[in-house]
């Protein structure tokens, strides 16, 4: 389905106002930070401020972790039935469906994509939360026939205490598919968005309070990752923290987790390639190398960054594939027709026009793009050009690092064993692809890519039906599915003697 603001009236109708601070959601309540600070939040399209809200601290984090302490083991969150939480959960499904035009114009708003994306964005979060809902019932435990009078068995409980960080690119999604696990499988929460693009998450949670959690089951923390991210992983009351972010940013959390021996699962940085033989069927795979790179403005961790094509395909696809990217219809997220939207801050922008400068001085071609666009109406807005690099070598920093922008680098290859090597030659490994119409070569090299996420013959679709996350240095553990759900649970053995008499392992009496 694709909505269309046209006019400002209806963008504002959106939004709360800027005399308006947005709170933080703490222990049943809505309350302003300890430090009275605030920050505004502003539209990439065009540098305006559309929000502003309450800026977390320290104490905030500290006021959030222990109202979730308080309601997993005193308040007896910890004992809640499954159906109770599936009944919950699938009120703010609910509601969330209902509402569904008015998220997906704020993510558009707050974030910069375009209102399709954001559309289908908040159709994930509801099913997401229907699909968790039905999980809540579903752990099972086993029983194990051992060699004593003795009844083995495991069952699988809640974590406890769950810190969710989430990045700005999904603000919505992420921080709901998170929420709805960490629920479903009886934890508590307090969820810290990023300080870019807080809006819809602030939303959400007011469909949370409407239905009606019990004080400080689901909690809400504003501010910045240095401070309030740092306090989540660092203090001792967290039991699991789920990070979406950068490697970087990642591999400080690990750390910090490390010294109170904190669960983590870590969904972090790609650079993933996207490998296209001479035989693949020619106009799916220039529509998907589009797709792969330059949806959501290529800020998708999953992105498919590096082209990895045969060289005797060069001739014909690159020209078709440049053609195509300058065609791309750039602009604000809710004009009809428009493709690609704006970066999502200024600061973000800059870096991205940064990397494109490198690639120029390593050395390699630039086939289209590479500016940020300032004409007309977009002067105001953090918009770049949809950007494609020919002429690479493996060992530039485009090829290697993670751009997280509209931009594409081109490697070639002769042979399948060279293609896998380039493909592979990077240390993440979140996702990737194949494409051709040969079904043995599809699988020979789908199985050789150190990846979590592949595809053959399609780019990006996921479903929460299965997990997600990366090898390497694309993080740790899994969102999504049932492995998702298993984060966030315990497995505790039990062993139940059925021949109550003395063991006589000491004789003496």
């Amino acid at each position: 389905m694709t909505l269309v603001i046209l006019e400002k009236a209806h963008i504002e109708s959106v939004l709360v106002g800027n005399d308006t601070v947005q709170k933080m959601y703490i222990n049943g309540e809505w309350v302003e930070s300890e430090s009275k600070y605030t920050r505004e939040i502003i539209n990439p399209a065009n540098g305006e401020v559309i929000g502003v809200v309450t800026e977390g601290s320290v104490e905030d984090a500290k006021k959030a972790i222990a109202a979730a302490k308080q309601a997993f083991y005193k308040n007896g969150w910890m004992n809640s039935k499954a159906r109770d939480r599936a009944e919950l959960l699938l009120k703010i499904s609910n509601k969330l469906e209902e509402r569904k035009e008015e998220f997906a114009y704020l993510d558009t708003l707050n974030n910069g994509k375009t209102v399709r994306e954001s559309i289908a964005d908040v159709e994930d979060a509801v099913n997401q939360l229907r699909y968790y809902a039905g999980m809540a019932t579903k752990p099972h435990g086993q029983t194990y026939d051992v060699p004593d009078d003795i009844q083995a068995m495991v069952v699988r409980e809640a974590i406890g205490v769950v810190g969710i960080i989430v990045p700005w690119n999904y603000p919505l999604v992420m921080a709901n598919q998170k929420i709805a696990a960490a629920l479903a499988a009886g934890c508590t929460v307090l969820v810290k968005p990023a300080q870019q693009t807080p809006l819809s998450v602030i939303r959400l949670f007011e469909i949370i309070d409407e239905v009606g959690f019990p004080p400080g089951v689901v909690n809400l923390v504003l501010g910045s990752g240095s401070k309030v991210g740092a306090e989540i992983v660092a203090n001792p009351d967290v039991d699991k923290v789920s990070f979406t972010g950068g490697t970087d940013t990642g591999i400080k959390l690990m750390k910090s987790a490390a010294d109170t021996v904190k669960k983590i699962s870590l969904e972090l940085g790609g650079k993933s390639p996207n490998i296209v033989f001479a035989d693949a069927d020619f106009e799916s795979a220039v529509d998907y190398a589009l797709f792969a790179i330059f949806a959501n403005q290529g800020q998708v961790c999953s992105a498919g960054s590096r082209l990895v094509l045969e060289e005797n395909l060069y001739e014909t696809f690159v020209p078709e594939l440049v053609k195509r990217a300058k065609l791309i219809k750039v602009g604000p997220g809710w004009e009809k027709g428009v493709e690609m939207g704006p970066l999502v801050s200024e600061d973000h922008m800059n870096n991205v026009l940064n990397y494109i400068e490198i690639g120029k001085k390593e050395g390699a071609t630039l086939l289209c793009g590479g500016n940020r666009i300032v004409e007309g109406d977009l002067e105001k807005g953090y918009y770049v050009e949809p950007t494609i690099f020919g002429d690479t070598t493996p060992n530039m920093r485009i090829v290697q690092e993670e751009i997280f922008g509209p931009v594409l680098v081109i490697q070639t290859f002769k042979t399948e064993e060279e293609a896998i090597e380039l493909a592979n030659g990077t240390a993440f490994g979140l996702a990737g692809a194949v494409f051709t119409q040969d079904g043995a070569k599809a699988q020979r090299v789908i199985r050789q890519l150190r990846a979590g996420i592949t595809w053959i013959n399609t780019y990006h679709p996921t479903f929460n039906e299965a997990p997600w996350g990366g090898y390497k240095q694309s993080g740790i553990g899994r969102d999504l599915g049932t492995y998702g759900f298993e984060e966030y649970l315990e497995i505790k053995q039990i062993n139940i003697n059925l021949k109550v008499e003395p063991s006589g392992f000491f004789e003496g009496k």
